[in-house]
């Protein structure tokens, strides 16, 4: 057993998780979506990019590419809702806004899931 992929693993799908945490809900409706989640999931992001900075590979780098579009769109969704929140109020399309981005960041955490559990089933004994 391999403990830094053991630990990677766990952050990359824990990453996953917090975000699909956030999204699933309503998209118009802001009570769904806590936002104590969706900071947790911007951490665990930033947490699971800087494992995979060590990776010299090629799977190495997409991986950390499709974790650093995760966190870019996991801190837009965080900065349009304090722009929302603090100076032009929440409405219904900045709302959407906010789970759009979370979206994006979903389906980039999913490809990296599947990419790591790719990458370890590949792996010999």
């Amino acid at each position: 057993m391999n403990l830094e992929k053991v630990i990677s693993g766990f952050f990359i799908i824990l990453a996953l998780t917090l975000n699909f945490g956030f999204f699933y809900g309503d998209p118009t409706i802001l009570e769904q979506h806590n936002r104590y989640e969706l900071f947790a999931a911007i951490i665990v992001n930033l947490i699971a990019t800087i494992y995979k900075l060590g990776d010299k590979t090629q799977l190495g780098a997409v991986l950390l590419a499709t974790s650093l579009v995760a966190d870019i769109q996991l801190i837009g969704a965080a900065s349009i809702w304090a722009l929302g929140e603090y100076v032009t109020g929440l409405n219904t399309e900045t709302i959407t806004a906010i789970i759009s981005f979370s979206g994006g960041a979903l389906l980039a955490n999913i490809i990296s899931v599947v990419l790591f559990t790719g990458d370890v089933l590949k792996s010999k004994r």
